[in-house]
């Protein structure tokens, strides 16, 4: 005698046959046919290097503008500061750059503390 499930004749591999058509139809339903093209991640462009003047050799100003620029540019790189707060730095860091070209160490290092201070950067940034 074959023994019957609660779902009238269905004996116990035909219930799971169907068990198993239901669940893939189920499934099926998850493919996405629609012609969607995933979002890219947005790559960071490398920045070109501000046209600076010709900073002096061994000046305290020369150093550190150039350590903060290095760290700025690799911030942006890997996208922990965007690009329009990026170029708003930039403006500030040219005049502290023309200043240390014209030889006023003290104020082009006071124009990059303020940067710093500006944008939340620790002195040793």
């Amino acid at each position: 005698m074959q023994r019957m499930s609660g779902f009238g004749s269905l004996s116990g591999t035909e219930l799971a046959f169907v068990g198993i058509v239901f669940a893939a139809l189920g499934l099926g339903g998850c493919v996405q046919t629609a012609g969607y093209a995933p979002v890219a991640a947005g790559v960071p462009q490398a920045r070109a290097r501000p046209a600076w003047p010709s900073l002096p050799e061994n000046a305290a100003c020369t150093k550190e503008l150039t350590h903060f620029e290095t760290f700025l540019e690799g911030e942006a790189g890997v996208g922990n500061l965007n690009r329009t707060v990026y170029d708003k730095i930039e403006i500030d860091m040219s005049r502290a750059a023309n200043a240390c070209a014209a030889g006023k160490d003290g104020e082009a290092r006071a124009i990059v503390h303020s940067i710093k201070s500006t944008y939340g950067y620790r002195e040793s940034a």
